[in-house]
């Protein structure tokens, strides 16, 4: 008889909790819908986030605030970043500069919360500070790293169609159109519809292609530009130039393939030496130590 009502104050705490549960999710949606209804950039059709409205609000305030006394160089090298980095979230080098103060004060006072309760030194909360306040760059990097990546992937593919389209009798601008539509998509296919667009503009073949080095900034993506830029000064065959080049970058591939294949051996020894080792050991020599140390018996 015990157990039975035990099962049933069992049953009936689940659906008490599952009652509580769905009255809060559709309070949610009740407050939600009045929020969207007051504040005008929080409509149903481009969605609400709290990012959205820090951004617009918060963010916002600190990047007008930057504008004005935050040096001009270092905004001129963010603002590079970001076109690395192929501008994520369309953020400007004055909203990251914001996102670094906005870091710096939620860590700071983390650290000052963590020094309370644990009784450490008053300078503790200082390192979180500065760890806090570099995250939105270590975040760009990264970024940066990725789009990088991503065109080293996909160059030599598009390198081999845009070979094809010009020897197959097409000109730079239309094989460039054919590589943009058939080839993968990605960030080397939006960084070539950018050039694209630019020739369409009326810009020169020469300043389209340093145009996308310098947006760029990869050394495999500028060399082709080096090398495009010197084939259409000399007058050389485009479709020869573009299919040496298009076996060499995937030679550099193989190539890298290569070095990373040989590396993860000596990248594996940090793990096994850290972890797996001690482990082993514990295992294998923990009973013995601990008859020996402490005379039990397992």
């Amino acid at each position: 008889m015990s157990d039975l009502l035990q099962l049933l104050a069992a049953a009936l705490a689940a659906c008490c909790a599952a009652a509580l549960v769905l009255a809060l999710l559709k309070l949610r949606e009740l407050l939600l819908g009045h929020f969207r209804a007051a504040v005008p950039f929080a409509a149903p059709g481009r969605g609400f986030s709290l990012p959205r409205l820090l951004r617009k609000t918060l963010i916002a305030f600190l990047a007008a605030m930057n504008e004005r006394w935050f040096p001009p160089p270092r905004l001129t090298r963010l603002e590079a970043m970001l076109r690395k980095a192929g501008r994520p979230h369309d953020l400007r080098a004055v909203e990251i500069v914001a996102c670094m103060q906005l870091s710096a004060l939620v860590s700071f006072c983390l650290g000052i919360a963590l020094s309370l309760c644990l009784g450490l030194s008053i300078l503790t909360p200082f390192p979180s500070l500065l760890l806090g306040a570099g995250y939105p760059l270590l975040w760009l990097r990264d970024k940066v790293k990725a789009r990088h990546h991503a065109i080293t992937r996909a160059l030599p593919y598009d390198m081999d169609l845009l070979t094809l389209s010009v020897e197959a009798g097409l000109d730079f601008a239309a094989a460039l159109g054919k590589v943009v539509a058939m080839g993968r998509k990605g960030a080397l296919a939006e960084e070539l519809a950018i050039t694209l667009k630019e020739l369409k503009l009326g810009k020169t073949r020469e300043e389209a292609l340093r145009a996308l080095s310098q947006r760029v900034d990869l050394p495999a993506l500028s060399s082709l530009v080096h090398a495009l830029i010197q084939a259409d000064k000399m007058g050389t065959s485009l479709g020869k130039v573009l299919r040496i080049l298009g076996t060499q970058m995937r030679v550099e591939r193989t190539q890298r393939a290569e070095k990373l294949a040989n590396e993860a051996p000596i990248k594996l020894l940090i793990p096994l030496i850290g972890f797996i080792f001690p482990t082993i050991f514990l295992m294998l020599f923990g009973p013995i130590a601990y008859q020996v140390f402490f005379g039990g018996n397992f």
